[in-house]
């Protein structure tokens, strides 16, 4: 796994692309749980704008599984990220 292990009560979020430039971190630890579908509005807390700029367009993997955080109605989105979870936030790979 991408970073260090997260302390007691927290799970690691993993920055990639876009989304570390925007937060100028490649990673960080949250407090858990947090339901799937609340991740973008704590991060939308910590860093406004995130959401519109760079999540609005991401993918978003919980333990190495696609979660569905932005679709309310997804049955993923009421998936608990739990202590000790590794989320990634992974923008769209740009082509050109």
């Amino acid at each position: 796994m991408g970073a260090a292990t997260a302390p007691a009560g927290h799970f690691s979020v993993l920055y990639f692309a876009a989304a570390s430039t925007f937060t100028k971190k490649t990673s960080e630890h949250l407090p858990a749980p947090i339901k799937a579908r609340d991740l973008f509005a704590r991060l939308e807390e910590r860093y406004p704008g995130i959401k519109e700029k760079v999540l609005a367009s991401c993918a978003v993997t919980v333990n190495l599984d696609y979660v569905h955080v932005d679709e309310p109605d997804a049955a993923d989105a009421d998936k608990d990220i739990k202590e000790g979870d590794e989320v990634a936030i992974i923008p769209p790979v740009s082509s050109g």
